[in-house]
């Protein structure tokens, strides 16, 4: 989880190969309305995120069996309830770190519908790990290696996920 240019694709496809478990970008359960509003520079409102976050979490439960990894940005509690609503035994890996850093990789993306305007909306919208919500929280600085490691790591010191570190992560 984390603003758009936390590296959420990245560290998860990382996350997901080392694990062998399936991964999902949650940019890819948008709907082509929410695209189009991004690409406006308009930022997704709570209506505009349910069905999105409904069907990301319908994805998760469909592969806690064996573990997934999504992609999501998940900025408020509430969007992380609606995702543990559907798959609870999820575990959120929050990419947290400098503002800066996250609208220069943003600026650089080439094709992608999220401008660097909507940045700032996310930031403000961005609503930390709380310490009864499961997860862990990375500085987005480090390499994406290094953040995989981490949170193995974190999980094989007991937490954030009970000791299940493929159990539908974000």
């Amino acid at each position: 989880m984390g603003v758009s240019g936390s590296g959420k694709t990245t560290v998860g496809v990382a996350l997901g190969r080392r694990l062998g478990v399936p991964f999902a970008d949650a940019d890819d359960f948008h709907s082509a309305e929410g695209i189009a509003k991004m690409s406006r520079g308009v930022p997704l409102d709570d209506g505009d995120r349910m069905p999105w976050l409904r069907a990301i979490g319908a994805w998760l439960a469909g592969h806690a069996a064996g573990g997934a990894v999504a992609s999501c940005s998940a900025l408020k509690r509430s969007y992380r309830e609606v995702l543990r609503e559907a798959a609870p035994g999820v575990c959120f890996v929050h990419l947290d770190g400098d503002a800066r850093e996250v609208r220069r990789r943003v600026a650089g993306r080439l094709g992608h519908f999220m401008p660097e305007s909507l940045v700032e909306s996310q930031l403000a919208t961005l609503e930390p790990l709380e310490a009864d919500e499961p997860g862990v929280v990375l500085d987005l600085g480090h390499g994406v290696e290094e953040l995989v490691e981490e949170y193995l790591a974190a999980v094989a010191r007991g937490g954030p996920c009970g000791g299940r570190p493929g159990r539908g992560e974000r």
